[in-house]
């Protein structure tokens, strides 16, 4: 029960890497508010953590205001962010990549973290205390080809989340980041282009334990960065990627 007492808002909630996290909070004692831009889904899994479910646009303010006032007006505070909500564009040149999909990926991926920011950072720094968790990417640190502006993207949060932990440093606030590689969420084909058993053999060769990510490997790292087990770490973007980096 590492969680015990917290409150959490795990954003991306309703599927893959976010819905192990929230269910992984929940288990380790945390109160989850379940946010995705799927109102069906973020009911789901709300339902099955005991959570609450918001149906959220993490790349609009006012939608992302709303998230904020509604999760602090049923918790009264708040003691973890998880930037998780996050897109890809479909692997291609990077030059044949629509204008409008390029906005949608840096809206989502990086534009939600300064919103998120905007509307809670002000009440963790008025409480003195707080975690934020920004779920990057491996793309981030080892770029992969046709995949050009969803890596940027990742690489990013990544700085993002070290300038935070800087700031937000004095004011007791940690932030940290996560970097998986891919894993069994909705996004897999994208990344893979299709999703046929030889792409997957090609891509698992490049993994030294031979497998995909999976939400719960997210939900445990996500639970010991957001623990007080972690209380002298902040600014890290540790990897979750079966050696998929070295």
């Amino acid at each position: 029960m590492r969680l015990e007492g917290k409150t959490a808002i795990v954003t991306g909630g309703g599927s893959g890497f976010g819905a192990g996290i929230a269910r992984k909070f929940a288990a380790e004692g945390a109160r989850v508010m379940v946010a995705d831009i799927d109102a069906d889904a973020a009911a789901a899994v709300a339902d099955e953590v005991s959570g609450i479910a918001r149906a959220v646009d993490v790349a609009d303010d006012a939608s992302v205001g709303g998230m904020a006032r509604a999760a602090l007006a049923e918790f009264s505070r708040l003691d973890i962010l998880v930037n998780n909500a996050g897109i890809t564009h479909l692997p291609k040149p990077m030059e044949e990549v629509p204008e409008a999909e390029f906005d949608r990926v840096l809206a989502v991926n990086a534009k939600s973290v300064f919103l998120t920011a905007r509307h809670l950072v002000p009440h963790m720094k008025a409480t003195g205390a707080g975690a934020i968790l920004n779920v990057a990417s491996t793309a981030g640190l080892s770029p992969r080809p046709r995949l050009n502006w969803y890596n940027a993207s990742k690489g990013w949060m990544i700085t993002a989340t070290k300038t935070m932990a800087v700031e937000l440093a004095p004011s007791g606030v940690r932030v940290n980041a996560l970097c998986p590689v891919a894993g069994e969420t909705p996004l897999l084909k994208s990344f893979l282009g299709e999703d046929t058993p030889e792409m997957r053999t090609k891509f698992l060769a490049t993994i030294p334990l031979g497998r995909l990510s999976t939400p719960e490997d997210l939900g445990n790292a996500a639970c010991f960065l957001c623990s007080d087990d972690a209380a002298m770490i902040t600014g890290v973007a540790m990897e979750v990627d079966g050696g998929r980096c070295i």
